[in-house]
């Protein structure tokens, strides 16, 4: 064969190669802890052990899917420092950040699973929670320099840790409640919701991200399934499944954008009255009372809407969810135009927006809007 041509012939066999991983759904799996850190150890059930089985359970199941590729900070019983893991993460272009834990308490009575999320607490238990699992810094050399004077200790740095990439915290909330719920279908353990909190493997994450405590390792009960192959394959299936319900809501190939049919054939159907073709993208001008906005930011903080604020955009909406403030930009009724503002915003470096649907005030699933 030709020297040239097998060489075009290979580099095109490469970029078919490459543009096929870009296709993938990216997660990052990060089990916490690991070498000489054991994390919480009660009962003879190790956080770390616990920790790196889950996710590597999580992993195996989401291997599964053609659509998914899966990152590990560790695959095996090692010491990775907090700022190494953002690090791999963040190499990688994941689209989430999952972190999985296990919890402890003196209190040997409690029990039960949660998520957090990143944020500013002044919850006792939250901010203990998170000291607990930052004092993983100690164990890092130079560790007060590295990490601006943390000190795991005291309340004040937990609540001083800064916030980067607030974008992502609607979405990082979204993916929270998924676990959550999954937890509940597999599991009978309880429920202890989705929490905000300062942690430190978190604040330098560039993608929606989450820290899962799966469990208290100090209940006797609760750290037995825990510890159990078979508690193990329950929490991995429920993380998995969670993620899996993630990308279908908010992942497409191209865009990031909610999946829907865009792909298919359009559909032709003959008016009646005067014979003349109506197709899907006409449908979509019709459906006036269907509007669509790109959220590109979602905070536990009240900004004022001026383009200074949001990287020049002009027109930033604000919308209260409970204590979240949500910031949209684009108001249209035309979808080819919310597709437009979406590149727009993701070019002003909000690249974790994603386009919704309203309707009556509500909002509505794209796949619904665009039926």
């Amino acid at each position: 064969m030709n020297q040239k041509l097998f060489f075009f012939i290979l580099l095109f066999l490469c970029s078919i190669g490459n543009w096929a991983q870009n296709k993938k759904f990216k997660v990052v799996l990060d089990a916490g802890h690991g070498g000489k850190d054991y994390g919480a150890t009660y009962h003879g059930n190790i956080e770390k052990n616990i920790a790196l089985k889950t996710a590597l359970k999580v992993g195996d199941i989401l291997k599964e899917e053609h659509d998914i590729e899966v990152v590990f900070t560790r695959s095996t019983d090692v010491f990775v420092e907090l700022d190494e893991r953002a690090t791999i993460a963040n190499k990688s272009k994941g689209h989430l950040f999952i972190s999985m834990h296990c919890n402890a308490n003196p209190n040997q009575a409690a029990a039960g699973n949660e998520t957090y999320v990143m944020g500013i607490t002044k919850s006792a238990s939250n901010l203990e929670v998170a000291k607990k699992e930052n004092a993983v810094v100690t164990l890092e050399s130079n560790y007060k320099i590295k990490y601006d004077g943390f000190d795991p200790k005291k309340p004040e740095s937990v609540i001083g840790i800064s916030i980067l990439q607030e974008e992502n915290l609607q979405q990082s909330i979204e993916i929270a409640g998924k676990v959550q719920q999954a937890f509940t279908k597999f599991t009978s353990n309880k429920n202890r919701g989705v929490k905000q909190a300062g942690f430190l493997v978190l604040r330098k994450i560039a993608m929606p991200r989450i820290l899962i405590e799966m469990g208290f390792v100090s209940n006797k009960a609760e750290g037995a399934f825990l510890n159990a192959e078979q508690g193990q394959q329950k929490l991995a299936e429920a993380i998995a499944t969670a993620i899996i319900n993630y990308k279908k809501d908010y992942f497409h190939a191209d865009t990031n954008l909610p999946k829907k049919n865009e792909n298919a054939e359009t559909e032709i159907k003959k008016d009646k009255t005067n014979n003349t073709e109506v197709t899907k993208e006409t449908k979509e001008k019709e459906n006036s009372d269907i509007e669509f906005k790109v959220q590109i930011s979602a905070s536990g903080k009240k900004l004022e809407t001026i383009p200074s604020n949001f990287k020049g955009l002009k027109g930033v909406t604000i919308q209260k969810d409970r204590t979240i403030y949500k910031y949209f930009y684009g108001l249209t009724t035309d979808y080819k135009k919310a597709k437009l503002a979406l590149e727009e915003a993701k070019k002003k470096g909000f690249t974790s927006s994603f386009i919704v649907a309203i309707q009556a005030g509500k909002e509505i699933s794209l796949k619904e809007a665009l039926k």
